[in-house]
């Protein structure tokens, strides 16, 4: 058993109960973005959220051991993604990864944006036109230092 074992038995039961990952979040005490990407085999669980996930998922002690330990970030299966709506934000970041590097760089300096010290919160925005996918990502601006 590993990793991948538990997300699989995870998904199973979400799709089986008709689970909706904003009332698991609620549950495990997270942000549904993060709980979906714990859920997903990305984070780690403490000792309390794993113990959420075992009764909602009915999971064993092994299991959920498993989601205690720290993963193998990278959920892709391949360089180029293959699937749609994830290849569409491979293609942002192919088009616009530039200018929002130049934009960050011209604003804070010499850096990055942290996927660390970071929070993403993802909402539906209606719209007469087609309703919307409104994405807002969060991270800590992190300098490079001199040494």
């Amino acid at each position: 058993m590993d990793r991948n074992d538990v997300t699989r038995k995870i998904i199973a039961a979400k799709v089986r109960n008709r689970m909706r990952w904003a009332d698991i979040a609620e549950k495990i005490g997270e942000s549904k973005e993060w709980t979906t990407a714990a859920m997903l085999g990305q984070m780690t669980l403490t000792l309390k959220q794993a113990e959420v996930a075992r009764e909602l998922f009915g999971l064993t002690d092994e299991e959920t051991a498993w989601l205690q330990i720290v993963p193998y970030k990278g959920s892709l299966p391949t360089a180029v993604p293959t699937d749609p709506l994830i290849y569409r934000w491979y293609e942002i970041v192919n088009v616009y990864g530039t200018t929002i590097k130049e934009l960050i760089h011209e604003e804070f300096g010499d850096g990055i944006m942290s996927a660390i010290d970071f929070s993403m919160d993802i909402q539906r925005e209606p719209d007469p036109k087609g309703d919307r996918v409104n994405v807002v990502l969060s991270g800590k601006f992190l300098p490079y230092k001199t040494y």
